[in-house]
């Protein structure tokens, strides 16, 4: 990542690469039409040391028109949703506006942001009376050009999964929202299967699109575990975003690819340490290793050597600790010969040599 780019505030979050990543806990449709599990779920996020939660704002007539048929159903095998009607799976999936003050005072009332996903014209106006800090734009959506320009005029920080969308769509997309007022932009590196697998997450195009793009560059997760997550901090991801529910067990329409608390307590725990484990480029011995210097090797007497008596490999040998000469100079201390008496268990000292 470019020194350039520098840090984008969300609320009360500094996001950064001098700072630990940004974990959000996307709720998605796992509070599973209860607003009771809802709040829970915001809860639980926030004990588990997630510095964000984000819910998605629409209603099946902002996504789709009630039909069925062709595209309108969901035919492909693989897919956790096959045979489900676009316009009930986001029924069941959406979460009802109403709902969406309360769960803003509860997520402010505990101290972690709360921001949301728009798709279309509408929610971005029910975000805004709100005052949200932040809007994320969905892999789906980000190709929708007047949805991008109706967010970017909001002049909040941005932040973008780019799933779907190929280099080309990605800079038209950038290009958007910076010419209508995004000066805060975060990209996601994202594959849009559910669940997704490593092989197909591509980890090494983070550094490679935030010098792209000149911003920073996160990862939206839909593998299974922490893994793939932990990793992206290690290259430089500055956001990570994971779908979040209570217990898949429980079931739901992302249940099956969200991680529970225990994980995202991990989550948060393993990317810090991978984030301050980064550090900068260095070669050397730092202050907290020089103890430890000791306990290297070096050329030591291994029995007793009378005055004048030669060094050979039977009474001087390489071994720890690290107090005597050099083990590179050992060659030379073959064949040199002992000043005086030096017992065995002495390092060797170049005052000890002829």
């Amino acid at each position: 990542m470019s020194q350039e780019i520098g840090d984008i505030q969300i609320g009360n979050v500094v996001v950064g690469k001098t700072h630990k990543p940004l974990i959000i806990a996307e709720m998605s449709g796992n509070h599973n039409q209860s607003l009771e599990r809802a709040m829970e779920i915001i809860e639980a996020a926030a004990k588990a040391g997630a510095q964000a939660v984000k819910l998605q704002t629409y209603t099946p007539d902002t996504m789709t028109i009630d039909h069925s048929g062709g595209l309108f159903t969901i035919n492909d095998p693989k897919s956790l949703w096959v045979g489900r009607n676009l316009y009930d799976l986001y029924e069941e999936a959406h979460t009802p506006w109403d709902w969406h003050k309360p769960l803003f005072e509860k997520a402010r009332s505990l101290g972690i942001e709360i921001f949301s996903t728009p798709f279309d014209d509408s929610s971005v106006d029910f975000l805004e009376e709100l005052g949200v800090d932040a809007y994320k734009i969905a892999s789906f959506e980000n190709t929708d050009i007047p949805l991008l320009k109706k967010v970017a005029q909001t002049k909040k920080p941005v932040i973008m999964s780019t799933g779907l969308a190929t280099r080309g769509d990605l800079e038209l997309a950038v290009e958007t929202l910076r010419e209508n007022g995004c000066n805060d932009l975060i990209l996601l590196k994202c594959t849009s299967s559910y669940p997704a697998s490593p092989e197909n997450t591509n980890l090494l195009t983070i550094p490679h699109m935030s010098e792209l793009f000149d911003c920073q560059v996160g990862l939206s997760d839909h593998t299974g575990g922490i893994g793939a997550a932990v990793g992206a901090v290690a290259l430089g991801a500055t956001v990570v975003e994971k779908h979040f529910t209570l217990s898949r067990a429980d079931g739901g329409v992302d249940s099956a690819f969200s991680i529970e608390p225990h994980e995202l307590e991990q989550l948060v725990i393993e990317s810090e340490r991978v984030f301050e484990a980064k550090g900068k480029v260095f070669y050397g011995i730092q202050e907290e290793e020089r103890n430890s210097l000791k306990f290297k090797r070096s050329i030591y007497v291994i029995k007793d050597i009378e005055e004048g008596e030669q060094f050979t490999k039977e009474n001087v040998r390489v071994i720890r600790p690290g107090d005597g000469i050099r083990p590179k100079y050992i060659d030379q201390v073959y064949g040199a010969v002992a000043k005086s008496k030096l017992e065995r268990g002495t390092p060797l000292h170049w005052k000890d040599i002829e």
